[in-house]
């Protein structure tokens, strides 16, 4: 028996959202009229049982008509990729393989580190960084900042010195707990200065000589296991834009390297609420 919770009315819904924390919610919205649903439904309740670490919820578009339009289902089978009740990601259609691919990219990022010692109630913001704004100073051509943002990826290293100014941008406001730097014990990461918001990326001079909002050391020990390194939580409450400031690394080596970057906090879940009210406009137009 698979662990699929079947929804029933819209407030059923909203009580599941909110009770599943950052566990990763994946919602098959379908009809009982509707062939390739009853299709996709056996896979649906094997994939619940293989990923026991998201909560999988099947809501019927006419019981709930209201959260179905709201979420701007159109077509089904549609299914919704949630956490902290924020939208990561959709899949349309009743492709197993598609399914699976998407449960996977967004499953790794926070349950799989259930076992290591993740933050309770935090989680990998990965998949709320928009790559194509985010920038690099001093990134080496051959190894530049977004090969760090996925554990297998290749890695970041600086180019002509040992210092490197990251600026990451998220597609929301996020509050953030803690960073992790995997790194090689000489050339990681030592001295970093840390700078929130700022209207556009700050330059080496600016860095250097402007008050950052926390400074932190990491060590040879935290490098090689990654072990997080908490930040003052009171002052990354609400983080459109996060700046690291390599100053140096452990060992004064020509260039620095990062293999993972990983930023720990949550997204702050009201600023996407407005998608759990009843949308403008009708039903069945383009949104």
């Amino acid at each position: 028996m698979g662990a699929v919770r079947v929804i029933n009315d819209d407030s059923h819904f909203h009580g599941e959202m909110s009770s599943a924390g950052t566990k990763l919610v994946v919602v098959d919205f379908t009809a009982t009229w509707c062939g390739p649903c009853q299709r996709i439904a056996p896979v649906f309740e094997q994939l619940s049982t293989k990923y026991p670490n998201a909560i999988f919820l099947k809501v019927d578009v006419d019981k709930c008509a209201e959260t179905a339009a709201g979420q701007g289902v159109s077509a089904m089978p549609t299914f919704i990729f949630y956490r902290n009740r924020t939208k990561l990601g959709t899949c349309q259609g009743a492709d197993p393989n598609g399914l699976e691919a998407k449960i996977q990219q967004f499953y790794g990022s926070g349950d799989a580190d259930d076992s290591e010692g993740s933050i309770a109630g935090h989680m990998d913001l990965s998949t709320f960084i928009t790559k194509a704004q985010c920038e690099c100073l001093n990134e080496s051509d051959e190894h530049s900042f977004v090969q760090s943002l996925t554990p297998d990826g290749g890695y970041l290293e600086s180019d002509c010195d040992d210092q490197l100014i990251i600026s990451i941008t998220f597609n929301q406001a996020v509050k953030v707990h803690s960073l992790k730097f995997k790194a090689p014990a000489d050339k990681g990461p030592k001295n970093i200065k840390l700078f929130i918001n700022q209207p556009r990326t700050i330059d080496f001079d600016m860095a250097g000589s402007n008050t950052s909002i926390q400074d932190i050391t990491v060590s040879s020990k935290d490098l090689d296991e990654g072990n997080p390194i908490p930040l003052r939580y009171v002052k990354f409450q609400n983080v459109q834009n996060l700046q690291i400031f390599v100053k140096d690394n452990q060992s004064d080596a020509e260039t620095t390297r990062i293999d993972h970057l990983t930023i720990i906090g949550s997204p702050i879940s009201t600023t996407n609420m407005g998608e759990f009210k009843r949308v403008a406009g009708k039903k069945g137009e383009s949104h």
